[in-house]
């Protein structure tokens, strides 16, 4: 029996995430003791309804699907690359809803982002004002900070969401780091012997280690503790990694090398209908000559699938016709960019 796809884009979710073979020798992790996969995303209390929207709707291309399902089977990042509002994002949701791998993990990048971010975030001056606190109510003196206690340190650091990534799930956590286009020229090659070796340390933690050998530490995205021996971090199951970018700039080949590269395409008339029907439903003759417009437009400029969508429902639920519905969905639909020989007055 055929073990691929793993990952089948059909939207339902189940467990052959299970049956997924076993890592090449080269990318084989023994972190433990092994956590249990969090509840999916759509069964917590804090699961965000444009999220679980976005992963029952997402409509994967079939080249999407085989090199999903490569990055699971070699245990190597996904780079993303694609126009603004392509669904690049929307895979890393659609991917944890049907493989039943939890709430997606996400770090938003910005020109600021550094490795340390995505790891933890220690607070000291958070942990100084506590030790104030504890010392004044026991009349004493605070404690100085040549005594690291990891027990003291567990309440006032907080994984990030590569460093919860990396923990050693039984099951592949996903993680999206979302626009690494935007972030600092160094981030990528930082990112580098993180996601090679799968694991991380904890200075802080790794200095406490005499005095507090396992400490309790909070994890990104809620309100759960795990607990860290050493101060090091390493997987069980390599996370699958979902890096996005907008392709405004490139990234230096080593960080390529390992990383497997999926382009998003703009979508056809066939892939546009789908789209439509799995967020709208079966579009009627206006969303269909929407559809059209949308893309014979396209090949002037740049256009994201939500402003068909959204031109799509306003103009159904809006009970506008004719000039009206029209002028509105010109209003919902301009360009994001523009091609070099696009006539600026064009609809």
């Amino acid at each position: 029996m055929s073990l691929w796809p793993v990952y089948t884009g059909t939207n339902e979710p189940h467990d052959g995430i299970d049956a997924l073979p076993a890592p090449p020798p080269w990318r084989a992790f023994d972190g433990g003791p092994p956590l249990e996969t969090p509840a999916p995303d759509e069964d917590t209390a804090a699961a965000s309804p444009d999220r679980a929207h976005r992963a029952r709707t997402y409509q994967a291309p079939p080249r999407s699907v085989d090199l999903v399902n490569a990055a699971l089977y070699l245990r190597r990042p996904l780079l993303v690359t694609g126009p603004p509002g392509s669904g690049k994002s929307s895979l890393a949701y659609a991917v944890a809803r049907e493989l039943r791998l939890g709430p997606v993990l996400r770090w938003n990048i910005t020109s600021r982002s550094t490795l340390h971010d995505g790891l933890y975030q220690y607070d000291a001056l958070s942990r100084l004002y506590a030790a104030r606190e504890s010392a004044a109510r026991a009349g004493g003196e605070p404690a100085t900070g040549a005594q690291d206690d990891g027990e003291e340190l567990q309440d006032h650091l907080r994984l990030g969401p590569l460093g919860t990534a990396l923990l050693p799930y039984r099951r592949p956590r996903v993680l999206l780091i979302d626009e690494i286009d935007k972030s600092d020229l160094d981030l990528p090659n930082d990112l580098l012997n993180v996601l090679e070796e799968g694991q991380y340390q904890i200075p802080e933690l790794v200095r406490a280690a005499r005095r507090t050998p396992r400490a309790e530490v909070m994890v990104d995205g809620g309100r759960d503790r795990v607990a860290v021996t050493g101060g090091a971090v390493r997987c069980r199951a390599f996370p699958f990694v979902v890096l996005t970018s907008n392709g405004e700039r490139e990234f230096p080949p080593a960080f390529l090398r390992r990383c497997l590269s999926l382009r998003l395409r703009r979508p056809d008339g066939a892939q546009l209908d789908r789209i439509v029907t799995a967020h709208l439903g079966e579009p009627d003759a206006y969303a269909r000559t929407l559809i059209s417009r949308f893309l014979e437009r396209a090949d002037s400029g740049g256009l994201a699938t939500d402003q068909l969508l959204n031109a799509i429902y306003l103009t159904g639920t809006a009970g506008l016709t004719g000039v009206s519905r029209d002028a509105l969905a010109e209003q919902l639909m301009p360009y994001l960019s523009r091609t070099p020989d696009s006539d600026d007055d064009a609809y």
